[in-house]
């Protein structure tokens, strides 16, 4: 498959801040360290690696969430780090991100359906354009009996966003009373349900999930991973899979790529990471998760 996101000598550096007796102190911090790899379209990358290891630093980078020192990240053959505001703002609905901890991600004054369709509002110009041919694609699925999101067609009413959250909704398990409800009455699980319903709005082609299931209990994790690799199925999404763990990485990913201390020290399939891994780190890794039930 083509590479959908490719990573090219890309760097992050973070200056130490002053000392504490005052004065700039001297000194750097490598947070990504000369990263290259390829996402292929359509596949699961898992980035794995200990706390620290710059494994949520790569992620934002390829989003551009926050600017490199150096390098380039390329979307679909288009330069991300060199294009404008807008350009930024028009491939952001092709691009999204899952956060680590749910309840942090969403506005806690906002309701469920008001977050949802935030994204939809802002990007609503977007949906009056000619159905793509990815858009039939989305039709059919949903045609199908499947819990397709709806193709980019025009939004105009307050209703047509409200059916459209109820799609969202039901696509990852929830049901309409959800809507009217705020973040605080729902558990860890569901909350995560709802960030991936608005991280599905705009039905990007592209998700970096980071570390999405660390802070939850490990059943309820288990549900989130499947959902995610229900979701991949469904819509044909890429992601980019960041987590501490190897057994949970090894369940979702096609192919694994292991980082530590800020470089990508092996990449391969999922397959021969776990079974014939190459670098001691990787062994490290491997030997120091159990196994989990998903």
């Amino acid at each position: 498959m083509p590479a959908l996101v490719e990573i090219r000598s890309l760097t992050k550096v973070f200056p130490l801040g002053e000392s504490v007796v005052g004065g700039a102190a001297k000194g750097e911090v490598r947070a990504v360290d000369d990263v290259s790899l390829d996402i292929r379209a359509g596949e699961t990358l898992g980035l794995v690696g200990e706390s620290g290891s710059g494994k949520s630093t790569l992620g934002r980078l390829v989003l551009r969430l926050i600017q490199p020192t150096s390098g380039s990240v390329r979307f679909e053959g288009r330069d991300l780090l060199s294009a404008s505001r807008s350009e930024v703002r028009r491939l952001r609905r092709d691009m999204q991100i899952i956060f680590q901890d749910p309840f942090s991600a969403l506005d806690p004054r906002m309701r469920v359906e008001d977050l949802i369709a935030e994204p939809l509002i802002i990007h609503s110009h977007t949906f009056g354009q000619e159905s793509t041919g990815e858009d039939a694609r989305s039709s059919k699925i949903s045609s199908r009996g499947g819990t397709g999101v709806p193709a980019r067609t025009t939004v105009k009413s307050k209703h047509d966003f409200r059916t459209r959250v109820e799609e969202l909704l039901r696509a990852v398990g929830l049901d309409q009373s959800a809507m009217r409800r705020f973040p605080h009455e729902f558990s860890g699980g569901q909350r995560q349900r709802i960030v991936i319903a608005r991280a599905l709005a705009l039905r990007p082609k592209f998700i970096a999930c980071d570390e999405p299931v660390s802070a939850l209990d490990v059943s309820v994790g288990a549900q989130i991973i499947n959902l995610l690799a229900q979701l991949q199925r469904e819509f044909g999404l890429t992601y980019l899979f960041i987590s501490h763990s190897m057994p949970v990485v090894r369940y979702l990913s096609t192919r694994i790529a292991v980082m530590y201390r800020g470089k990508i020290v092996e990449i391969n399939s999922t397959d021969q990471i776990t079974e014939n891994p190459q670098h001691a780190y990787t062994k490290t890794l491997l030997q120091a998760t159990p196994e989990i039930a998903v």
